[in-house]
């Protein structure tokens, strides 16, 4: 099965991209020179293929998009959000293997 395509999300498209998305949103908050962000890169990838037709998987850049970024309270990256119905409901942060974030996804998918 084909996942989904990796969603970029912006100052600008983020609270409408959450307000109307149909399935929970999870969202890598991430930064170009941040080491454990490209380790976690193509983590994000296989997620959105594992779980594509289940989620929405999204990244932001937080140099380029510091106000979305800010109203989170983005301290550390990668942290990784996960919202349903716009609201969030959970957060992870900082470089964790594959299974632990499909562990996290899971628990609150069902």
């Amino acid at each position: 099965m084909m996942g989904a395509e990796i969603i970029t999300l912006t100052d600008q498209n983020f609270n409408a991209h959450l307000k109307d998305a149909e399935l929970p949103v999870f969202v890598d908050f991430w930064a170009g020179w941040c080491g454990p962000c490209k380790m976690l890169a193509p983590v994000i990838e296989e997620l959105a293929q594992d779980y594509g037709q289940r989620i929405q998987i999204a990244k932001l850049n937080v140099d380029e998009n510091r106000e979305t970024a800010e109203k989170f309270g983005i301290l550390s990256i990668p942290t990784m959000i996960l919202f349903k119905e716009g609201n969030e409901v959970t957060r992870i942060t900082g470089f964790r293997p594959k299974r632990e974030i499909a562990r996290f996804i899971d628990e609150h998918l069902a």
